[in-house]
């Protein structure tokens, strides 16, 4: 209602679809941001609360840490389609997962030279991962999500945490005491994911009307690389501090949340819409990387080379996908 009546002072001010377009990327920047800076100050005060519950480490990393990168994807999908915009999701899940894919670990990979992988993933995690991918072109190929699906999905994402709950466990070398703050601060961000997420997809469902194309475009685009940042700060500021290893794991573990979580639980409100479009390019896409990222892994580790290649055909998805803007 209020972001309404501020387009319409807007565009009297200063004119039609130049001011409309002007006022929706703005809602759509400031939104995501807010949005990103909620997700952070959540995630970083639900670990410290978890820590000083005596809840181990090892599982707060693997349910809030990896679930908290994954969180800006998770709200705006649920946004989305209590918006009636439910297309978005899918775009947002594939997008993502091709942008942390090839742009986070690509950067990752020229920053730190040769990447090593710190623990064996091929046991359960990777093959979970291109599951999920093969999973999502099947259970897309009718153009829609059910709830039914959308159960098996949640259901693997449950194996998963349990999984990586019976793994190899660490405890945090000294006592972490959460004080009134901690819980101010998971209010706080939780209510800035909350409105974040809703003018995120509001602004973005303006652009596209502006610009007169599918919202579901933008998702696979701008809208993945924004709800991305969070993986590409973690990432990069890992790989900056010696510890590059790290972001192969930041990258599956969102991946895995992005694939079941992200697309699982909206479609528990209703049934996903999916564009025809989806099974013809972007999905085979995503499975391709996917596979791509699996055979990177054998090795046990990432070089500068493969970094560069991956950026390449970040590019090209980015192209691709751009073709259908134009």
């Amino acid at each position: 209602m209020h972001l309404q009546k501020v387009k319409v002072i807007f565009n009297e001010l200063f004119g039609n679809m130049e001011s409309g377009l002007l006022i929706n990327f703005l809602v759509f920047t400031v939104s995501l941001a807010v949005l990103i800076k909620g997700s952070d100050w959540f995630v970083d005060s639900a670990e410290k609360i978890g820590l000083s519950l005596g809840i181990n480490s090892f599982v707060i990393g693997v349910t809030i840490v990896a679930m908290g990168t994954s969180l800006p994807e998770l709200a705006s999908s649920i946004a989305a389609v209590n918006s009636g915009e439910s297309e978005i999701v899918i775009g947002n899940v594939v997008g993502s997962n091709v942008t942390n894919i090839l742009l986070v670990l690509g950067i990752v990979a020229l920053i730190g030279n040769v990447v090593p992988l710190e623990y064996n993933i091929m046991d359960v995690d990777m093959p979970l991962l291109m599951g999920s991918a093969i999973f999502i072109y099947f259970a897309v190929e009718d153009h829609t999500f059910s709830k039914f699906e959308a159960l098996i999905f949640l259901a693997a994402l449950i194996g998963f945490i349990i999984n990586s709950v019976k793994a190899d466990k660490f405890e945090p070398d000294e006592e972490v005491n959460a004080g009134i703050r901690d819980y101010l601060m998971l209010i706080v961000g939780g209510v800035l994911v909350y409105m974040g997420s809703v003018y995120t997809v509001d602004g973005l469902q303006g652009i596209s009307g502006n610009l007169g194309i599918g919202s579901e475009v933008l998702a696979f685009t701008v809208l993945a690389l924004g709800t991305s940042l969070p993986e590409v700060v973690v990432s990069v500021t890992a790989a900056r501090k010696g510890k590059a290893g790290m972001a192969i794991g930041n990258v599956l573990g969102s991946n895995i949340f992005n694939s079941y979580a992200v697309l699982g639980i909206p479609a528990l409100f209703t049934a996903l819409d999916i564009p025809a479009s989806t099974n013809t390019f972007a999905v085979p896409f995503m499975i391709a990387v996917t596979l791509l990222f699996a055979l990177i892994c054998i090795s046990g580790r990432v070089n500068r080379y493969e970094g560069l290649v991956l950026l390449l055909l970040y590019v090209f998805f980015i192209y691709k996908m751009s073709t259908n803007i134009i």
